[in-house]
């Protein structure tokens, strides 16, 4: 999996996102709360709280003591909810690199609302495509998969800054020999990767399509033995390309050029008019 960075498209409407930083916060007080065991079993607090298809259509239900919402809301509420810190970190740093654009595009409300439809349509799309799970689906990957996809639609000659873990983890030795070796430097880049992180350049249309590309991969393949729910990505995804359209500003484009945008042509000099000449054929 590739990780963001950071991106350079500007914001150009808003001077803080905060709707983007509150979901942000609010992923994270849960996490610590529900993993610091105050309110009992973190994962009978999060099975409560998470889509179980069977249970959505009435199918199964849920031990006496397991605590949570109607089954219909927690198409929300499992938004909230991570199974663990790598799965909160990489949901939020997604959130984070793309989220603000996506709401300075969009204004604050209509982006809270685009977020939160982007999740539940994601849901339903889950739970009709693997009916019979009694697995339960938490993670704010779906809803994140919508904010992706509007970035994809809103800016994709962005260019945005990434980097491949595994790759990181194995040039980091070499990393830390050149920052031991005195006579190289150890911000040189290598194969134009740039250490620590050995990060890379993309444009928004290429990191996100290929991230995309590989959500769909892994749903038709790799979906059945992995733990991640590929198929609520996708449905994510979907929901971004459909509702981006009706949620941005008016004044918004799709397909924004940003930063790399042509300057504007020169104005033309002042001539004066042509006589006429009457009408060519």
């Amino acid at each position: 999996m590739v990780m963001p960075l950071y991106d350079d498209a500007p914001l150009r409407h808003l001077k803080r996102p905060i709707v983007n930083h509150a979901l942000i916060a609010i992923n994270v007080v849960i996490f610590l709360l529900v993993h610091s065991e105050a309110l009992g079993d973190p994962l009978t607090i999060m099975r409560g709280f998470a889509i179980i298809p069977r249970v959505l259509f009435g199918e199964a239900n849920l031990a006496d003591w397991v605590v949570g919402p109607p089954a219909p809301a927690t198409l929300v509420t499992a938004l909230f909810f991570h199974s663990s810190l790598l799965h909160l970190g990489s949901n939020m740093l997604f959130l984070y690199v793309f989220g603000d654009n996506v709401e300075d595009a969009m204004g604050s409300l209509h982006y809270l609302l685009f977020y939160l439809s982007c999740g539940i349509m994601a849901g339903v799309f889950y739970i009709y495509a693997t009916p019979q799970s009694i697995t339960p689906l938490v993670g704010a990957s779906s809803a994140i998969s919508g904010v992706c996809a509007a970035f994809l639609l809103l800016y994709p000659r962005a260019t945005v800054t990434g980097f491949f873990p595994p790759l990181t983890f194995v040039m980091f030795p070499y990393w830390l020999i050149t920052l031991a070796d005195g006579s190289r430097s150890p911000t040189r880049p290598l194969f134009g990767l740039k250490p620590p992180l050995f990060a890379f350049h993309a444009s928004g249309f290429l990191f996100i399509g290929a991230w995309a590309a590989l959500q769909l991969v892994n749903a038709s393949w790799g979906g059945g033995e992995s733990h991640v729910a590929w198929m609520a990505h996708v449905g994510g995804i979907v929901a971004g390309l459909a509702l981006t359209p009706i949620f941005k500003r008016r004044s918004h484009p799709l397909f924004d050029r940003g930063p790399n945008r042509a300057p504007p042509a020169p104005p033309r000099e002042k001539t004066a008019p042509p006589e006429e000449t009457g009408l060519e054929g």
